[in-house]
């Protein structure tokens, strides 16, 4: 295997790495002791650097390659590799392509495993696969794992069919998750039932009147967040 192309990447993303931003990044992600990002590393290379790199690589690098990339317990190196993993399948018609891309990411789950590196890539991969194959079995796996992330995938791997009027997926995994004990599904639920309100605020309405009094407060308050100010606290206050 070259290992050039991915010790290039490596070093490029170096040379972007911001020492000061690095330790505001360690925070932000939690990768304290017990925290949910315990034990990542972060070099401190902002987003948009990362999106000039990956930019740069994508189609120069092969899959065996962003393995070793997307295995770094680096974290800037695994959401680089995932942003090209991205870039790859949307710069591709090749449904064989399309599906290697896919096989790919989903035996690589266990380094997808904090929620910008999952809410960045699966659902511009996993939800538009399936959309776009009507094929709802990959996030339903998903949705029943016992993994936090993996769940998280499920969930808002839905964008793609929120973005095209398709709303029962969303909200059969967001009853799914809705006793799950992470603030961070709650988040992921409350926004993409959020999103689906922007779609069709009706949809939504008509979720919250069965289910807000059974929701977590976190993911209500993310869901009714672009309501009416009335409507939002007659849900918040239990009149509906």
């Amino acid at each position: 295997m070259n290992q050039s192309i991915v010790s290039e990447i490596k070093t490029a993303l170096q040379e972007l790495a911001i020492t000061e931003k690095a330790i505001i990044m360690q925070s932000f992600f939690k990768t304290g002791s017990c925290e949910y990002g315990e034990g990542d590393i972060f070099i401190g290379v902002t987003v948009p650097d990362q999106r000039s790199v990956a930019k740069e690589f994508y189609n120069k690098i092969s899959l065996e390659e962003l393995s070793e990339l997307l295995s770094s317990e680096i974290h800037e190196h695994r959401l680089t590799a995932l942003l090209m993993l991205v870039y790859k399948f949307e710069k591709t018609k090749d449904k064989i392509q399309q599906k290697e891309i896919v096989d790919f990411y989903l035996t690589h789950t266990k380094y997808i495993n904090n929620w910008d590196l999952v809410d960045t890539s699966c659902y511009k991969i996993l939800g538009r696969y399936c959309f776009e194959n009507q094929n709802s079995k990959l996030l339903e796996k998903l949705s029943n794992s016992k993994n936090m992330w993996e769940m998280r995938m499920a969930i808002v791997g839905t964008t793609h069919h929120i973005k095209n009027g398709q709303f029962d997926l969303t909200k059969i995994f967001a009853l799914k998750n809705l006793n799950h004990p992470h603030d961070l599904m709650h988040k992921a639920n409350g926004w993409l039932l959020r999103e689906m309100g922007k779609k069709n605020e009706r949809e939504l309405l008509d979720f919250l009147n069965l289910h807000y009094k059974e929701m977590p407060r976190t993911c209500l308050r993310y869901a009714i967040e672009k309501l009416e100010e009335e409507v939002r606290q007659n849900y918040l206050k239990g009149r509906i």
